[in-house]
């Protein structure tokens, strides 16, 4: 996959800093995701980079990274962790 420039904003930073997301975590789903998916929202260009990670509570989550891929650099506009997996994964797992 090519590298993918993005800018994150103080608000996403903020955001998964709350929520135990690490900036390197979401630097790596961005380079190499485990999927890349159509944000259901309808929002034009906004694909969600989504990578299955086992953090160390113990706890399995997929991390969802949302990107305007309109803009240049490209946006992260949200990020957050869910157990439901199954919900928003696009494959068998």
């Amino acid at each position: 996959m090519k590298h993918l420039e993005y800018k994150l904003s103080k608000h996403v930073i903020e955001r998964a800093t709350e929520r135990a997301i690490t900036e390197l975590m979401i630097r790596e789903i961005l380079s190499n995701p485990d999927q890349i998916v159509d944000d259901k929202t309808g929002e034009e260009g906004q694909k969600v980079f989504q990578s299955i990670i086992n953090f160390p509570e113990n706890s399995t989550y997929l991390v969802r990274v949302f990107v305007n891929t309109l803009k240049d650099p490209n946006v992260v506009k949200s990020v957050y962790k869910t157990l439901k997996i199954s919900k928003y994964y696009e494959s068998e797992l």
